[in-house]
């Protein structure tokens, strides 16, 4: 299929699909500030007085709506001050959400802070760390390779390392990546390789003897005060590095402004400005086209279109740290996009050039107008008949399944009050979700594995807590939504009732967002008896 393949080369890891159901397991310049105060948050302050018209923001917004993208949440940070932050429902700012390839920006961070303690160099060869894990003819490519190579995603490669790394019948991915073959001289071929940035997670484990979870934690984290964070790990224990980071929206916006500033917090060099300038400059070439892709590559940061100083960390689907020195300006975003570069236009035809040099004329009706519709946020969900003529027959029934690829043995759907229960048993037990009609309702007692762009059975499976909604299709077909809050993806439930029969069919939000998308879930079919 060949959109899917250019779907996933796109997003830059591997396949897509999920099993629905497992075992249910003021800080402009803080030079002055006292460094034994800890960080409790990003000061707040108006638009208008950061130099940046609410009327402006408001359009933003509205051109978010109007678009084909959709926002989970987005922070805009001026002078150190969040000026505005919104969260489309059912996101909200506790929740914490996944990364996917801005994890690579914080890996890179963690490198940063050996090669400031002198432990590693960017040019030290990547075979040093690993002599237990090397071919058994080691090629003077492989020989060459740097650990700068791995940041720049210059190592050689010309196919994705990641598909033979998580499938290893040993769980030794480093040992899979080494094997792997290169076409080119390390250092002269661009190529998007999320195994470069697992290889550095990897190598950090080496050095410090911390995952980089743990030395992040210990040395960014905890003084930034971003707390609760979770990242996935190999069937070896490491962090998987080029993914799998999840955190909260402010986070994002906090650890950019600590770029922004630098390096330093409160007072403190939390990585050296050596290394944040090194990190966030071109380095190499990237992609040969005019996108926001296209402008450059440094060590796990992109380059931006609009201005040189301009660069981000980014991840699939649009999760954005865009930091804007020149301007003084950070913004976080959390979405999931079916176009990366449309969401990155509507920041730069929309917020870019409200951003002001001086402070503005307070305007209270602007922001009272822009505070109604960030408190009306919310992403639409399936509206078509509010009932059917059949709902009070089938509600409570259960409906006994055939053998299916889930191990599903019942479906039940129940009605009572604008709510609809969909419940499912399996072998190991229970399952209920409450659905609200024409409207998303929590469930913050269910968590289930979320759908993801990886599929081999030794990816680690990552649960989320759902949101979810009902609609009928039609008189006899009963439309669920769910949304994983801590996540980023959705799911669509398509249940069609004919007498005594039910049919239920899946399709996960990735695959939905493909032309000749195909869910890998077999349908469930039951009776009634």
């Amino acid at each position: 299929m060949h959109n899917r393949r250019n779907f996933v080369k796109t997003i830059g890891m591997g396949a897509l699909g999920f099993g629905l159901f497992a075992e249910l397991s003021s800080c402009t310049n803080n030079a002055s500030l006292n460094t034994s105060v800890r960080f409790t948050g990003l000061p707040r302050s108006t638009p208008e007085a950061q130099g940046i018209p609410s009327s402006a923001i408001l359009k933003f917004l509205e051109a978010v709506d109007a678009s084909e993208q959709e926002f989970h949440g987005f922070m805009l940070v001026r002078n150190g001050h969040v000026v505005s932050e919104g969260w489309w429902s059912p996101f909200a700012p506790e929740y914490f959400h996944t990364l996917y390839s801005l994890s690579k920006s914080f890996t890179s961070t963690a490198v940063g802070m050996l090669v400031d303690d002198k432990k590693i160099t960017v040019e030290d060869k990547v075979i040093s760390f690993f002599p237990d894990d090397l071919p058994t003819e080691v090629s003077d490519r492989l020989k060459a390779m740097r650990i700068k190579d791995l940041l720049t995603m210059n190592t050689g490669h010309e196919a994705r390392t990641m598909d033979a790394m998580l499938n290893a019948e040993d769980g030794n991915w480093p040992r899979s990546f080494l094997a792997q073959e290169l076409a080119h001289d390390p250092g002269t071929h661009f190529f998007y390789n999320t195994g470069a940035t697992y290889m550095l997670s990897a190598i950090v484990q080496k050095v410090s003897g911390q995952t980089v979870q743990e030395l992040l934690t210990e040395r960014l984290f905890n003084p930034l005060n971003i707390i609760g964070t979770d990242w996935e790990n190999d069937p070896k224990g490491i962090n998987v590095g080029g993914w799998g980071l999840r955190t909260q929206l402010e986070d994002i916006a906090t650890f950019g402004q600590l770029y922004l500033q630098e390096g330093e917090w409160l007072g403190k060099q939390i990585i050296s400005k050596e290394w944040v300038a090194e990190a966030t400059m071109k380095q190499v070439p990237s992609q040969e086209n005019d996108s926001d892709w296209g402008q450059g590559y440094g060590y796990q940061f992109w380059r931006c279109k609009p201005e040189p100083g301009f660069y981000r960390g980014d991840g699939a689907f649009g999760q954005y740290c865009i930091v804007i020195p020149p301007l003084q300006t950070v913004i976080a975003i959390n979405s999931e996009s079916k176009d990366m570069q449309a969401s990155m236009d509507l920041v730069w035809d929309h917020l870019l050039p409200a951003l002001g040099a001086q402070a503005l004329t307070e305007d209270a009706s602007a922001q009272e107008v822009l505070a109604n519709k960030i408190n009306t946020l919310s992403i639409p969900v399936k509206s078509t008949q509010e009932t059917s003529p059949i709902q009070d027959q089938i509600s409570g029934k259960k409906y006994v399944l055939k053998e299916n690829d889930q191990k599903a043995k019942r479906f039940m759907v129940a009605f009572s009050r604008g709510q609809c229960t969909v419940q499912m048993e399996r072998a190991d037990g229970m399952r209920a979700i409450q659905c609200g009609q024409s409207k998303w309702l929590l469930n913050p007692d269910v968590e289930l594995p979320t759908p993801s762009i990886l599929t081999s059975e030794k990816h680690q499976k990552v649960f989320s807590k759902v949101a979810a909604s009902y609609t009928w299709q039609d008189d006899q077909t009963l439309i669920i939504s769910l949304k994983f809050i801590e996540n980023m993806h959705g799911d669509t439930w398509t249940c069609t009732f004919d007498g005594n029969e039910v049919k239920v069919e899946f399709l996960n939000s990735i695959v939905a967002m493909q032309a000749d998308g195909e869910d890998e879930r077999g349908d469930w079919e039951g009776e009634f008896l």
